[in-house]
């Protein structure tokens, strides 16, 4: 029986076309694909053996595929139970009173929950209250009968560098919530959700609302209502200032629009919720909302050091997140760059001393080079792949995907990506193939940008390892990432 089964292997090998040439085909034969500069690398992760090529060896700029190699360090580096804290530290305990005689101290541990996206990770889950954290804490204060503060209320984030922009970040990037500056104390991921709604008669200024609603941005309203046509609305910040300014025009009628907007000082806005949360409470506080940083030039080494340690003091209340497996799951499902950012400045805290992007650098290209990458084969600017100055190679995202794979947490990594058309960032892409659920992947985009990398299931072979950069494309993006999911299901044949 044994050579029946053979004789139908090789029948099956035989009537199998060639990979090869089917993929030239494709790349060659389609306009969005001719004039652009394409780079793949497949390879058979038992084996390791390359299957196509093309490419594979330069350089592209690969967008949010860079997660998957901040989220990889993560996991392997702090493990998928590690945790993040937050601290709400008196200098005294509170007298018989109630009273703090000094400073409140909201010491931030990096911890990317601190917001109401529900974990574990669920698609289309609903939101909840995005200050819920900061209630909880402050809850906890008033529990420990703290009924007035005499100091300040300060926003604590020296656990990491404030060093909030990775180089290659453009300017017009930290106006909106994808370029959110980072920072070791981040609430509701350090956006501010600004929903604008027509006025009651053409004339009339849009109605504005912010969630949460703090006063943090001084917002200049120019928006009017006209009685019909298109909506058309901008919004810009000075860089270095407050003013945040809305003009243009909305119809009567229309259903409205929200922006999230980046906040400049996450800090100082956590100690302004805090500090209303603790107000509602009944507990008064006597000074002002204030942020505390370190800055990078504070360090000798910003690679390398002593971890900047909690504020001593009385601790009245702490927060622990969820599992960092569950953060992870959700910057790569659906390409989260500040959380990406976060846990790169936590493998530098924990590993190297600094919470520091250096640091997390540092330990990247370590972890490289136990996978057998040289250091010629990447420059990594941030952990996220908005800087359009870190590049890779695409067989150096096979050789990561291969290592990790290989790894004792290859089983959990798998489950982090994004399922092609059931969820995260693939939910609508495959337009319903059946093949397409085979497909765990991690997509990437910028202007010019377009990028998928992961596994593929195979019936009855073995799983595969695949890389797609695209850079310099200037078809519209949809016809672009047309071409990539055609490749993705060639590969699940």
């Amino acid at each position: 029986m044994r050579w029946i089964a053979v004789l139908l292997l090789s029948q099956a090998l035989a009537a199998a076309p060639p990979l090869k040439p089917r993929m030239d085909r494709l790349l060659d034969s389609s306009p969005a694909a001719r004039r652009a500069y394409w780079g793949v690398h497949v390879v058979d992760l038992a084996s390791g053996k390359t299957l196509y090529a093309r490419n594979d060896d330069r350089f592209f700029v690969p967008a949010s595929n860079t997660k998957l190699f901040s989220t990889a360090l993560a996991l392997l580096r702090l493990g998928p139970e590690h945790r993040f804290r937050t601290l709400v530290v008196a200098e005294k305990a509170p007298d018989a009173a109630g009273c703090v005689a000094g400073d409140l101290v909201l010491y931030g541990g990096g911890d990317p929950t601190l917001s109401g996206r529900p974990l574990p990770y669920r698609k289309n889950a609903a939101s909840g209250d995005p200050l819920g954290p900061i209630e909880e804490l402050a809850g906890q204060v008033a529990a420990r009968g703290v009924r007035r503060i005499e100091g300040d209320l300060v926003g604590d984030d020296t656990a990491y560098l404030w060093d909030p922009y990775p180089a290659g970040w453009a300017q017009s990037d930290t106006i909106w919530e994808y370029g959110a500056p980072v920072s070791a104390l981040t609430v509701n991921d350090n956006t501010l959700a600004l929903s604008i709604r027509p006025g009651a008669q053409a004339g009339d200024p849009a109605r504005l609302e912010q969630s949460p609603p703090l006063v943090h941005y001084q917002i200049e309203n120019r928006v009017r209502t006209v009685e019909r046509g298109e909506r058309k609305i901008r919004i810009d910040r000075p860089a270095g200032s407050r003013e945040v300014r809305v003009w243009g025009s909305i119809p009567r009628g229309d259903a409205g629009t929200t922006q999230l907007l980046a906040i400049d000082d996450p800090a100082l806005f956590a100690a302004l919720a805090l500090r209303e949360a603790l107000e509602r409470k009944g507990i008064g506080v006597r000074g002002r909302a204030v942020a505390r940083h370190r800055a990078i030039d504070e360090v000798e080494d910003p690679a390398q050091g002593v971890a900047s340690a909690a504020p001593a003091g009385v601790e009245l209340a702490r927060r622990e997140s969820a599992p960092l497996l569950e953060t992870l799951r959700v910057v790569n499902k659906i390409s989260q760059n500040l959380q990406a950012e976060l846990v790169l400045r936590e493998v530098g805290r924990v590993r190297r001393g600094v919470g520091s992007r250096q640091a997390g650098l540092e330990e990247l290209k370590a972890m490289l080079a136990e996978a057998g990458a040289a250091k010629e084969d990447y420059h990594f600017e941030d952990g996220s792949g908005l800087s359009r100055l870190t590049l890779i190679t695409p067989a150096l995202a096979t050789r990561l995907l291969r290592f990790v794979w290989r790894s004792p947490h290859g089983a959990d990594w798998v489950t982090l990506l994004p399922v092609g058309g059931e969820d995260g960032t693939l939910a609508s892409r495959f337009e319903g193939q059946p093949s397409a659920s085979r497909i765990h992947a991690k997509t990437g985009s910028l202007s010019h940008v377009s990028a998928l990398s992961g596994y593929i299931e195979r019936a009855g072979k073995p799983a595969l390892a695949f890389s797609v950069i695209v850079n310099n494309y200037n078809s519209p993006p949809s016809e672009t990432r047309r071409v990539i999911d055609r490749i993705g299901l060639l590969l699940a044949e």
